[in-house]
């Protein structure tokens, strides 16, 4: 009997990874295609010689082809932190645009179902809190975080229309914040951002006063419930992440008690249309998928923190 097969777009990021582990897992082959522009190697060369598991180093805003069966297409490539689609402004939109339709294909061609990775940033700085999969968002289209939030929404209407028009079997996550091993020290989330900076006892950078909210999932929460809406018959969007929320400043105090070191707290202009809240409605996923996060937050930052401690002493 042939092993069911999935094509995991963005492979070598940190949510990438971690989904390329699981999906092995549950005894999947594993096609991890990345053009590793913001993804690394290192985060998938342990499963170099892996039974199931093939690597391919390529741009899936161009035709992607995979020779042989497909059963899922999962659809993560993208720049996903502030400093990546700020630096990289027209990849993020092509990929979320060029990339999804040539995933998309991908999809059709093959039959497979199609899970696209969507973000909260669709909401964009929301007036409605918490946010639920029916709020449509308060984004502005031509700030320089629009790049990201509209090459998003834009994804979404490509995967809903795929679905209505192709008949194609789609699923779409939102994922909300989520911290865990394999993420860049400085690639501008708050979690590495912060980790970093008291490791290295340098000054904590808060950006505005630090009362604006975030709501933070442990990568292992994170994949269990993409995994759950894969399989799931729900083909509109879902939120997966963890309703705990606690503003910036409470987070980064939280960040120097666990490391032990006291460094200082640096405040610093608020980025334009930085959200100043953030927080999912999670009530489809507990009803439908009967999933909610389970790893509490101090638990998994010890881990993330034990992982970026072995990271910086390795680099020694």
């Amino acid at each position: 009997m042939e092993r069911v097969r999935a094509v995991v777009t963005g492979g070598a990021g940190f949510l990438g990874s971690h989904l390329c582990d699981r999906l092995l897992a549950e005894g999947m082959e594993v096609v991890c295609i990345d053009n590793l522009l913001t993804g690394s190697l290192a985060n998938v060369e342990h499963l170099f010689g892996v039974d199931g598991f093939t690597f391919e180093k390529y741009d899936v805003t161009n035709y992607i082809h995979v020779p042989g069966e497909v059963d899922f297409v999962l659809h993560f490539a993208s720049p996903a932190s502030p400093i990546d689609y700020l630096e990289l402004p027209i990849e993020t939109l092509k990929v979320g645009s060029l990339g999804t339709h040539k995933a998309l294909g991908l999809a059709k061609a093959k039959g497979a179902r199609f899970l696209l990775a969507s973000t909260s940033e669709v909401y964009g700085d929301p007036l409605t809190h918490p946010q639920p999969e029916s709020y449509w968002g308060n984004v502005n289209p031509v700030g320089p975080r629009g790049v990201y939030d509209e090459a998003k929404r834009f994804s979404e209407a490509m995967t809903m229309a795929y679905q209505r028009f192709h008949g194609v079997s789609t699923r779409i996550v939102r994922i909300f914040n989520t911290f865990g091993p394999r993420m860049r020290p400085r690639d501008g989330r708050v979690v590495p951002a912060f980790i970093s900076q008291v490791l290295a006892g340098e000054p904590l950078t808060v950006f505005g006063d630090g009362s604006q909210t975030r709501s933070f999932c442990y990568v292992d929460d994170e994949i269990e419930g993409i995994v759950r809406v894969l399989f799931s018959e729900i083909g509109d969007p879902v939120n997966i992440g963890n309703p705990a929320e606690m503003t910036v400043l409470q987070f980064a105090e939280t960040i120097r008690r666990l490391v032990g070191n006291h460094v200082p707290i640096e405040f610093r202009p608020l980025p334009v249309d930085d959200p100043k809240v953030r927080q999912p409605d999670i009530t489809l996923a507990r009803t439908r998928l009967g999933w909610e996060p389970r790893v509490p937050l101090e638990e998994g930052l010890r881990r993330t923190i034990g992982y970026f401690r072995e990271r910086r002493a390795r680099q020694a």
